[in-house]
């Protein structure tokens, strides 16, 4: 066992205290959004003695991260394996540095991810149900895009919103001192992204209020955004993000048209796995990782299958306190005692 050191990543939507009060270090104004965990190389571990991660376990496919936003982060999706390994390939083809704003695929991987909530947790996650989103748009007073939502359905309407051919003033006007949570959200993003498409787009898609404990599972063409809170996430460690707005970064929005899936979704969450003993798992297919959250009251032992990080998220125990994160080697036992939340994320091989 060894104890890892994260790399803080201070992205403009962080919240400023969150993770400094996790690390128990002094918060120092500025936003601190993400704790990168793994071998990423845009955010390398470290191990005691400041030893890259990597050197003592390899390459890691997977990147855990403790996420902290104190505002809305872009409205974006991520390719399938195939949609990646041609987007890479195409841009490489066209001699796009890897490091150019304008690049989408930085590498030929797909980029999963799952978030469990630490904190109340704020996102849009999926597309509703066709009927759903009409009554809401009708509720607005916008019936005609009720009508052409109902008429044309849900791919045709996005395609219109992003390709400008359906007018975004009218929509944002509409929603203005309206009650509905969906109609404040387009409000406010507005104020902060006037003149984005992707703010009238937000009123086709789930809005996902976690509870702590609670996930969801952003596969490949999830449109989703973080809109506020905490959570642990885990993800492939790939760096291809397909962005449709809400962002001062690069935008393509038919990449994202092609890239997206539009199947309306019942309900985002992911429900977890009871194993017992206070044992739960996040299901992920076709990842190379799955989360486990354990509640530790008293003694606890756990023996690693793979290459494993384990993260204290809360509580204390004589071996591992708050905030603190360690890798287990394959066979390697961690055996503790406390009353801790822990997050393990265990690796799967032949994802």
């Amino acid at each position: 066992m060894q104890f890892v050191t994260g790399v803080v990543q201070h992205y403009r939507w962080g919240d400023p205290d969150l993770i400094p009060a996790l690390l128990d270090v002094p918060a120092d104004g500025r936003p601190w959004a993400e704790l990168w965990l793994g071998t990423h190389p845009g955010g390398p571990a470290t191990v005691s003695g400041g030893a890259p991660l990597r050197e003592s376990v390899g390459e890691l496919p997977y990147l855990l991260k403790v996420l902290a936003a104190g505002e809305a982060l872009s409205l974006q999706t991520h390719p399938s394996r195939e949609q990646a390994v041609a987007g890479f390939e195409r841009e490489e083809s066209a001699g796009i540095p890897v490091d150019a704003p304008t690049r989408i695929y930085r590498d030929p991987f797909p980029k999963p991810e799952l978030i469990c909530a630490l904190t109340p947790f704020d996102a849009l996650c999926g597309f509703r149900p066709v009927h759903t989103s009409a009554a809401l748009f009708d509720e607005l007073g916008l019936t005609e895009v009720a009508a052409q939502l109902r008429r044309d359905g849900l791919p045709t309407l996005v395609a219109s919103l992003y390709r400008r051919e359906v007018p975004l003033d009218p929509i944002v006007s509409a929603c203005v001192g309206q009650v509905h949570s969906a109609a404040r959200l387009v409000t406010r993003l507005a104020e902060q992204y006037p003149d984005d498409p992707s703010v009238a787009v937000t009123l086709l898609l789930h809005r996902v209020q976690l509870s702590r404990g609670e996930a969801i599972f952003l596969g490949p063409g999830n449109l989703h955004a973080y809109l506020e809170g905490a959570g642990i996430e885990i993800m492939s460690a790939s760096d291809n993000v397909v962005r449709g707005g809400m962002t001062t970064k690069h935008v393509d929005v038919e990449e994202l048209l092609a890239v997206l899936d539009i199947r309306p979704i019942a309900d985002p969450r992911v429900p977890p796995t009871d194993h017992g003993e206070g044992r739960w798992s996040y299901d992920t297919p076709d990842t190379p990782f799955r989360l486990w959250r354990f509640e530790v009251a008293g003694p606890f032992s756990h023996t690693a299958t793979g290459r494993e990080l384990v993260i204290c998220a809360d509580g204390a125990t004589d071996l591992v306190g708050r905030g603190q994160t360690v890798a287990l080697q394959p066979g390697e036992t961690l055996e503790l005692s406390g009353i801790a939340t822990l997050f393990r994320v265990e690796e799967i091989s032949g994802s």
